[in-house]
């Protein structure tokens, strides 16, 4: 059974939602399921844009065949390569020979590292920057999108009705579950902190790149109608608000003034000093306070918190005379994927040997960019007495004061 929506009257998605998979890319939770979206464009010549993945390819194969209601398929325009959307495009090639492939250099060869079958049998349109192509009463041009997130990547845009294929930039994670629009649904509410882990974890490492895609999106902002992701709701409302996220977390500008206190604790002693200093920070009058345990919080999510609020707060045992293991992991990642721009402040604990503060001041300060590590820790040995409690006092005091952009 086919399952259509129409973008506009002559454009559909023929996409799928994917509730069966678990972790997206073999790492990432997905608990509320991803879409995989493809269209159609119906004008003279009939043009597919992206296939689909693998699990879902008998349905895209029906949705695709439901459209084109017995026409050709003319072109086959393939904007990324990565197995989540190309998985299915031997099958489109096997059941439309006829068809000509639109894509990059690149992607071309893609096409015969992954094996997909026939593509030599095809018609191949290699473009490039600004190139053009015509197919009937609709004309696009194609924007090369190099490292958002893959080498080969371009984008599309229809000069005609304003679609915008923006391959996996400005997607979603969230299956779809037949709300095809962000206007459909409330996305600042239900979906923004899915699409932050998105783009943070799949794409935020290549924030230069994205900035300058973004400069040319912005040359011809007034073109855009719809902008056509590869997963998550297409946008045909309040888009300047949507690419403005992308600006900030490209730029890797906090979204707010906020505190994350990520901490590692191995048998309660740190989380409790952890969720003083939030009552504390909280009576300070800054209440945008999230606390996350680094060892029941799967990084992806500690990541996207990363990216959203200004100042952090680590704390964390120390290991085998060295920083948590899982704590270590969530600073490798935000090495990995290039955070910068924050506040940090420490919190530290040992029993016998306090080494994990030093440790990760040092990696702050030789592995993430433009950040500052405030003038201010709470060292334990073994929990914290209420002796100490002034120590966490002045912690809060300083971490709210640099929250607001005052001095301490």
């Amino acid at each position: 059974m086919y399952s259509v929506r129409k973008v506009t009257d002559d454009l559909f998605w023929i996409g799928g939602n994917d509730h069966r998979l678990t972790l997206f890319e073999n790492i990432h939770p997905i608990p509320k399921g991803v879409s995989y979206n493809a269209y159609v464009l119906l004008d003279e010549k009939t043009v597919l844009f992206d296939t689909a993945d693998w699990d879902i390819c008998r349905l895209f194969l029906e949705n695709l065949e439901h459209v084109l209601a017995g026409r050709p398929l003319d072109y086959i325009v393939i904007n990324h390569m990565e197995p989540d959307h190309a998985a299915s495009l031997g099958e489109v090639l096997l059941r439309y020979p006829d068809a000509a492939i639109i894509s990059t250099e690149k992607a071309f060869i893609m096409m015969r590292q992954f094996g997909v079958p026939n593509v030599d049998e095809h018609t191949q349109i290699m473009v490039g920057e600004g190139d053009t192509q015509c197919f009937g009463g609709h004309t696009v041009t194609f924007v090369m999108a190099p490292m958002v997130h893959w080498p080969e990547a371009m984008m599309t845009l229809d000069l005609t009705n304003g679609a915008f294929f923006t391959a996996d930039a400005f997607g979603s994670f969230i299956a779809l579950d037949g709300k095809l629009f962000a206007d459909e649904v409330n996305f600042e509410r239900d979906w923004l902190d899915e699409a932050r882990r998105y783009y943070t974890n799949i794409v935020g490492k290549y924030g230069p790149q994205v900035q300058r895609v973004l400069g040319k999106a912005a040359a011809v902002l007034d073109k855009i109608k719809f902008i056509c992701p590869l997963h998550g709701p297409v946008w045909r409302e309040n888009i300047p608000w949507f690419i403005d996220k992308y600006d900030h977390w490209s730029r890797y500008e906090p979204e707010n003034r906020g505190v994350l206190i990520a901490y590692a604790s191995m048998y309660g002693d740190t989380e409790t000093a952890a969720q003083a200093l939030a009552a504390k920070i909280v009576e300070r009058g800054i209440t945008d306070v999230t606390v996350c345990d680094v060892s029941d919080t799967h990084v992806s999510y500690l990541i996207s918190e990363s990216f959203r609020v200004s100042h952090i707060v680590l704390a964390s045992v120390t290991y085998n005379l060295n920083i948590y293991p899982v704590m270590l992991d969530y600073l490798e990642h935000m090495k990995l994927l290039n955070l910068q721009n924050r506040t940090f402040a420490i919190m530290e604990n040992g029993s016998w040997a306090i080494k994990s503060g030093d440790l990760m001041q040092e990696f702050i300060e030789a592995n993430l960019k433009k950040c500052e590590v405030l003038d201010t820790r709470v060292t334990m040995a073994s929990s914290l007495p209420s002796s100490k409690e002034s120590d966490l006092d002045a912690m809060a005091d300083v971490i709210a004061a640099s929250v607001r952009g005052e001095k301490k």
